[in-house]
């Protein structure tokens, strides 16, 4: 049973067109059924259809806000699923200018669903760690300081619910942990909202130049890693 299980998620993604729109999903947004099809390249019917079969699969919710509806993943371990599959892709020989910049975009900086992933991703949890903001001697935990700091730097994190404010996620393209979890949603919610970073339909995320001040205070000389 397991087997067949296995065979019939992986048939889910075997698609192209179903591959290319849960990547677009991982940027952590709701989108209509006619951006992902924009996305994929294909017709909003054929969208539709293959948004049916990754709902019936549990990678897709339909959320509804008044007439309108949008699709998003459906909570973190589809998007880290999706991350982790990705890693294979990201074997293949890189062609042409335009890919291997994306892809080195990519690698930087850029969403791993709703939080910060590539070098600042990684960078971000040595920081944090590093300037003491979070602990690792009973697990992952947020320290006092950390928490002065989050509030200096307007970073509001939703605690009581079933996530938890931090846990480890391995980052494919650097082959070490980045932090995922409540807290480093709320860092990359804020710092767009700050104009410290910024996000593209692709996934790549921009450091811009307000990043700098904010990210110090956070253990991270975003400097040194663009050098």
């Amino acid at each position: 049973m397991e087997t067949i299980a296995l065979a019939e998620v992986a048939a889910v993604l075997a698609d192209p067109s179903r591959a290319s729109m849960c990547l677009a999903l991982l940027d952590g947004r709701a989108w209509t059924v006619g951006e992902l099809a924009s996305s994929a390249g294909i017709a909003a019917s054929t969208a539709s259809a293959h948004v049916v079969k990754l709902r019936e699969a549990g990678f897709v919710a339909s959320v509804k806000q008044g007439r309108h509806s949008y699709v998003r993943i459906t909570d973190p371990r589809v998007a880290e699923l999706i991350e982790h599959l990705a890693q294979h892709a990201a074997h293949r020989p890189v062609t042409g200018l335009k890919t291997s910049v994306r892809v080195r975009r990519l690698e930087f900086a850029r969403t791993c669903y709703d939080h910060l992933a590539g070098t600042v991703g990684v960078a971000l949890r040595d920081g944090m760690l590093g300037a003491g903001l979070v602990d690792t001697a009973s697990g992952l935990t947020l320290t006092g300081h950390g928490r002065a700091v989050l509030g200096e730097l307007g970073i509001e994190v939703a605690e009581g619910g079933r996530r938890p404010l931090l846990r480890e996620c391995l980052d494919w393209t650097e082959r070490r942990e980045h932090l995922a979890g409540a807290v480093p949603a709320a860092v990359l919610s804020r710092a767009v909202e700050a104009g410290w970073l910024s996000r593209d339909p692709s996934r790549a995320v921009r450091v811009l130049p307000a990043a700098s001040a904010p990210f110090a205070l956070l253990g991270v000389d975003l400097p040194a890693l663009a050098a």
